[in-house]
């Protein structure tokens, strides 16, 4: 459980970088994830969900052996 937390804590730590830093780049992403169908958008969250399996995998099995 406490590594859920703290994934979820970095999540919002990196989104709210991003619109700390750089909002005019979060306004250009949302208007066009507005334009984008829903099997696009259903498409890229899967091909993300994909790639994040992946390098916890990575991470867990591969650079940080037990």
């Amino acid at each position: 459980m406490s590594d859920l937390l703290t994934a979820l804590g970095l999540v919002l730590v990196i989104e709210g970088l991003l619109y700390a830093l750089a909002p005019h780049v979060a306004r250009r992403m949302m208007s066009a994830a507005q334009e984008m169908s829903d099997d696009q958008l259903r498409l890229g969250g899967v091909v993300a969900t994909i790639v994040g399996v992946g390098v916890v995998w990575l991470i867990q099995r591969v650079l940080a052996p037990s």
